[in-house]
C-alpha cells in the first residue's frame, strides 16, 4: 500500500534526529493511550499498523509496558523515524519496525499470535476491498482472546454527521474515488465476518470512533 497524498492526510515535517512529526499524532496520543489503557491486554504481544512517524507507538510503549510493541509501515522512508522516536523513548518494549503493507493478503501468517492490534486513521484513506482484506488479515494474525483496535472517522449509519466530515469525505471521493469514509455498520459486519467480536464502540473526540473487537479464545482487559 503506497502512501497516498490525500487531502487532509497527517502533515509532517522533519525536525532534527530524522523523526518526522504529525500535528494530529500529537493531539490525539493521550486519548489513545486512555483507550489502549482500558481495553488492552496488560501483556504480550502488540502490532501496530502503518505507524506513521512513530510517535504514537512510542507513547503506548510507555503507558502500557507490559505489551511487546511491533511498529509497522508500509513506506520505508517512515522506518527511520519510527527507530528514531523508539531511540528517543529508551524502552526495551519497542522492536525495531517492520515494512508491511497492511492491505497486502497474506501479512497476518507472517505476524502471527498478537495479543492487540492497533490501526489509526487509515480505512478512510483506502478502499473498501483494502479493508476487507486488512481485517482479514488481523483476524488471522490476532491469537485467541487477541484484540482488535481499529481508530478514525467513520459514517455513522450511512451518514456523515458533521459539515466537517461531510467535506473532507468529499474531498478524498474527489481525489480518489474508491476511498473515503467507511460506515461503521458496515465495519463491524466485516469484523464479525472474520469472526471477530465487536466488544465496545467507542465515540472519541473529534467525532471520531473506535472499534474494539476481540477474536474469540480468550479474555480482554485488565
Amino acid at each position: 500500500m503506497p502512501v497516498r497524498s490525500v487531502p487532509g492526510s497527517a502533515s509532517v515535517a522533519a525536525p532534527e534526529g530524522g523523526k518526522l512529526f504529525a500535528p494530529a499524532a500529537a493531539r490525539n496520543s493521550g486519548v489513545l493511550c486512555d483507550l489502549l489503557a482500558e481495553v488492552a491486554p496488560p501483556q504480550g504481544r502488540a502490532l501496530e499498523l502503518a505507524s506513521g512517524t512513530g510517535q504514537h507507538v512510542a507513547a503506548y510503549a510507555a503507558r502500557l509496558p507490559g505489551l511487546m510493541w511491533q511498529p509497522s509501515e508500509a513506506e520505508a522512508a517512515r522506518l527511520a523515524s519510527i527507530q528514531a522516536y523508539a531511540d528517543e523513548a529508551g524502552l526495551a518494549n519497542i522492536a525495531p519496525p517492520v515494512l508491511l503493507d497492511a492491505t497486502a493478503p497474506g501479512w497476518g501468517a507472517d505476524h502471527p499470535e498478537q495479543d492487540l492490534i492497533v490501526l489509526i486513521n487509515l480505512l478512510h484513506l483506502i478502499s473498501e476491498e483494502e479493508t476487507k482484506t486488512l481485517i482479514a488479515e488481523a483476524a488471522a494474525a490476532l491469537a485467541p482472546g487477541g484484540c482488535f483496535v481499529i481508530y478514525g472517522p467513520f459514517m455513522r449509519g450511512g451518514e456523515l454527521t458533521s459539515e466537517g466530515d461531510r467535506n473532507f469525505h468529499a474531498a478524498l471521493r474527489t481525489h480518489d474515488p474508491q476511498i473515503g469514509y467507511k460506515d461503521d455498520f458496515d465495519t463491524i459486519d466485516w469484523l464479525h465476518g472474520t469472526g471477530l467480536e465487536l466488544l465496545q464502540a467507542v465515540e472519541m473526540p473529534a467525532n471520531n470512533l473506535a472499534l474494539v473487537a476481540q477474536k474469540s479464545g480468550g479474555l480482554t482487559g485488565n
